[in-house]
């Protein structure tokens, strides 16, 4: 089942690191208000410069609407070609009568004058001397025009004269004033970016000192042993009155509370240790009085057969509590470190044998070897690696039912000698293998126990897994109705030569019958 996604993220993508959201965070403010900043500036200065526009377009309507021609109060107004040497160039000027224009001009850059098109002359006709001053795109470009009608003559009552000027000079003010806030803006969001980056990377310093030493503290074995840690955040990221000093005092202090916990608990299994060591050392000398004791009277007393039958089962028992007091005292030795001296173990000899002895403990299963064609060595302790082998292969016939097959495999993979113990048992409980190798765990009611259950004392495994990591090796399970296998890597005393290892291995079976 794939783990969700932390809110805000999605699959295959890395989240954002806090300074990189700062910086962005900064970015699109500092942007939101350049923007702000240059629509409104456009807006004020857009509306500044179109209130004098219209204030020219009414100075240039009151030149070009002089007195009637000739002083004819009956004759129509006209525009005067004269007013368009006192007109700015772009404006122009038409005058309708009944909707017909009588004469039109549009004042060149030069001062010359020149009429409009019957086009442009169409777009002005439509316009109402009532309506606010508009803009309009004739073909000789944009325009601002305003109509007003003429004072009624006896010829006409429907005079209007219409006059407008060029927005050129107004939209190109407005494109500078854009560009230049636009390239100011851009200029401000860069040095801003890379001068926050700095600040910013300069006051989260403290944190990614924080997360160094935390990471450190996560890399310390802290699982077993006598645990010391050394790592602590820096005095100057330390101090109080910051939220980051403050979460730095608040960390050493956690830092220092699970020492001194982990201390008392080192203390405490090592009190428990050494009274296991104690207490297994003096149970034996005891435990073998018990068991001489009794075999002295079985052999040399007549009892009943039921006195006979309990002594039999004392000597049992004893014998039972004689191998756990062995187990928990080779445990207790593993924890202080009290081994052999390692060296070339030949491990094709060492399953060779073990199996040998366990098809003879165990004649009613079927056993079979699975070995290279060259001898695989080992750095380890031999006797350490016997008794590894001697608990896998009775934890295989102890928990099986009569009739199983049991196969012991030798194999070199990745410059590791690994050894795989199978058998084809009922298989063992899932809930079971995450505790498979703890001490005094038992899961006996998974398989199929004959005798399982009655000697089981629940250490087997737990000094498999000590006595293997302690040859720095590693060891895992897997099962399932029908199969259920152990595998021990060890890794190899030297690197084998090309050639060496023979990839090709050659399997023997046997039944009870047999010797492998």
């Amino acid at each position: 089942m794939t783990p969700p996604h932390p809110a805000g993220t999605r699959p295959g993508r890395r989240p954002l690191h806090l300074r990189t959201k700062l910086i962005l965070a900064t970015l699109a403010l500092l942007t939101a208000i350049c923007v702000a900043i240059g629509v409104l500036s456009h807006l004020a200065m857009s509306s500044y410069l179109t209130g004098q526009l219209d204030e020219a377009l009414t100075s240039a309507a009151d030149r070009a609407g002089g007195p009637p021609p000739n002083g004819d109060q009956r004759a129509p107004r006209d525009v005067d070609p004269g007013n368009a040497a006192g007109q700015r160039p772009g404006t122009l000027n038409v005058l309708f009568d009944d909707g017909v224009a009588q004469n039109s001009a549009l004042v060149l850059d030069d001062g010359s004058t020149e009429p409009l098109t019957d086009a442009d002359l169409t777009l002005l006709r439509s316009i109402n001397p009532n309506d606010d001053p508009t803009e309009l795109a004739l073909s000789t470009g944009d325009y601002r025009v305003d109509a007003s009608a003429l004072p009624s003559t006896p010829i006409s009552d429907s005079a209007v004269l219409v006059t407008g000027l060029s927005t050129t000079e107004r939209d190109s003010t407005l494109v500078s004033l854009d560009i230049t806030v636009a390239g100011l803006s851009l200029a401000g969001l860069v040095l801003t970016g890379l001068a926050g980056t700095v600040i910013i990377r300069r006051s989260l310093r403290p944190l990614e000192e924080l997360s160094a030493v935390a990471t450190s503290v996560s890399q310390l074995p802290l699982s077993s042993g006598e645990v010391a840690i050394p790592v602590r955040v820096p005095p100057a990221a330390a101090q109080p009155g910051t939220e980051v000093g403050t979460v730095g005092l608040a960390l050493n202090e956690m830092i220092d509370h699970v020492t001194s916990a982990l201390r008392e608990r080192h203390a405490s299994e090592m009190k428990v240790r050494q009274f296991v060591a104690d207490a297994s050392h003096e149970l034996r000398t005891p435990l073998t009085s018990i068991r001489g004791y009794t075999e002295l009277v079985l052999m040399s007393e007549a009892v009943s057969p039921s006195g006979r039958s309990a002594l039999e089962r004392v000597d049992s028992e004893s014998k039972r509590m004689s191998s756990l007091v062995e187990d928990l005292l080779l445990l207790a030795r593993l924890d202080e470190g009290q081994r052999g001296e390692a060296s070339d173990v030949d491990l094709t000899e060492l399953v060779i044998e073990t199996t040998s002895d366990a098809q003879v403990a165990a004649p009613g299963y079927t056993w079979s070897l699975d070995l290279p064609d060259e001898p695989v060595e080992v750095r380890a302790v031999e006797a350490e690696v016997r008794q590894v082998l001697i608990n896998l292969l009775s934890n295989a016939h102890k928990h099986t039912p009569p009739g199983t097959v049991i196969s012991t495999a030798l194999a070199v993979r990745e410059g590791s000698a690994s050894i795989t113990v199978t058998d084809s048992g009922p298989g063992i409980d899932p809930a079971f293998l995450g505790t498979i190798f703890t001490r005094f765990s038992r899961g006996d009611t998974a398989r199929s126990a004959g005798t399982g259950t009655a000697n089981s004392t629940g250490l087997g495994l737990a000094i498999v897994q000590a006595l293997v990591e302690a040859n720095r090796g590693s060891i895992g399970v897997t099962s399932e109705p029908g199969q259920t296998q152990f595998r021990v890597d060890f890794p190899l005393s030297r690197r084998p030569d090309k050639g060496l290892y023979s990839s090709d291995t050659h399997s023997s079976q046997s039944t009870g019958e047999d010797r492998p």
